[in-house]
């Protein structure tokens, strides 16, 4: 399987080659950056127009058919739109508060998008602490939104605001303590090395009942985490017009429409590289040549496969079931999924101490 760090280290060796090396390095940071930001509005637009597809289907209709082939433009179309939308001026607002929210927003996300392992060698930020860092930056985002709905002066946001709150910092436990049973399974909190331990089998299916159990529970959680149905009362429109965003205009608001988009990508993500081995090939011990054949098909190829079913789960989801209530949002997180991952985490600790797994 070909290793991206080839490229990396060339592009590396070529800017010191004739660069001083602080010149390299900032230049290397720039790519780096523009990298990120062109994969941001890439993946976002595509979801768009994946989810008004995928919605259609569910409910028997065709989506996006008009601009470009197949309604491939449609997504393109609107961010040119957006784009040149005047941003309305506010009255009676916390301006400083109000505009600087939907860049937390936005940091926090690219912040998390920045640990993810798209590839052998094509990663970003690969630390010995990776999963710590990336639950800590992921949890960023609820500070721009509670700015948001405070800062604008606005009941609906407010509303919308302290719903999100409440849901995100109840609903982010339960995906620490499933992301934790993989790690204490892996024994390691480097996202490359969890990737690599599952070479000869995605903890999914070596973790016993306890894998299974935390990828359910981690897939549940993370769909409350980004905010989609059936747990969107932060911007249940029948009740609060559109949330914590009521006020927002402009690309303040296509802010918040990207970073929850690039939030999906980033669950879904999470949940490939834990539970099914991110960029790693499907292998079957004793089948070496099934196994070599695998190799063959690029790491990027894998993880994108792997992701996108992960995101079509989640889109299922909100296209499927109704939204529930405030009061069933929080009892379903603190009465059944929180002590269920408490036993499970218990349950994996055991049986990784006892080397019952396989």
């Amino acid at each position: 399987m070909f290793d991206f760090k080839v490229v990396t280290n060339w592009i590396d060796n070529l800017l010191n080659g004739f660069l001083p090396p602080a010149w390299a390095t900032f230049i290397e940071f720039v790519l780096i950056g523009v990298c990120i930001l062109v994969a941001y509005a890439v993946i976002a637009l595509a979801l768009i127009y994946v989810e008004r597809k995928v919605c259609a289907f569910f409910q028997c209709r065709l989506g996006p058919n008009r601009v470009g082939p197949f309604g491939l433009m449609q997504s393109v179309a609107d961010m040119f739109k957006m784009l040149i939308k005047e941003i309305i001026d506010i009255r009676h607002i916390d301006k400083f508060l109000f505009n600087l929210a939907p860049y937390v927003v936005i940091a926090a996300s690219v912040l998390a998008f920045g640990c993810i392992p798209f590839g052998k060698g094509l990663h970003i930020l690969d630390f010995n602490i990776g999963i710590f860092f990336l639950i800590a930056v992921s949890s960023i985002g609820v500070v721009g939104i509670l700015l948001a709905g405070w800062s604008s002066n606005n009941k609906y946001s407010l509303i919308g605001a302290m719903r999100s709150g409440a849901q995100m910092i109840s609903y982010e436990l339960s995906i620490g303590l499933s992301i934790l049973t993989i790690v204490i399974f892996a024994g390691s909190m480097q996202l490359s090395t969890i990737v690599e331990s599952q070479a000869d089998g995605w903890f999914l299916f070596r973790g016993h009942v306890p894998a299974f159990i935390a990828f359910v529970i981690y897939l549940v959680a993370g769909t409350a985490e980004t905010n989609r149905g059936p747990f969107d009362l932060p911007e249940a429109d029948s009740e609060l017009t559109a949330g914590y965003h009521t006020e927002y205009s402009g690309m303040h608001f296509g802010f918040f429409y990207l970073a929850e988009y690039l939030n999906l990508f980033i669950v879904a993500a999470v949940a490939a590289t834990l539970f099914l081995g991110g960029w790693m090939p499907l292998h079957i011990p004793g089948w070496a040549d099934f196994n070599q054949i695998m190799d063959y098909i690029p790491s990027p190829l894998w993880f994108i496969a792997k992701t996108a079913v992960m995101i079509f789960v989640m889109m299922w989801f909100k296209w499927t079931f109704p939204r529930l209530r405030i009061d069933q949002l929080l009892r379903l997180e603190w009465k059944y999924l929180l002590p269920i991952n408490l036993l499970n985490l218990l349950l994996m600790a055991i049986i990784v101490v006892f080397k019952w797994h396989f």
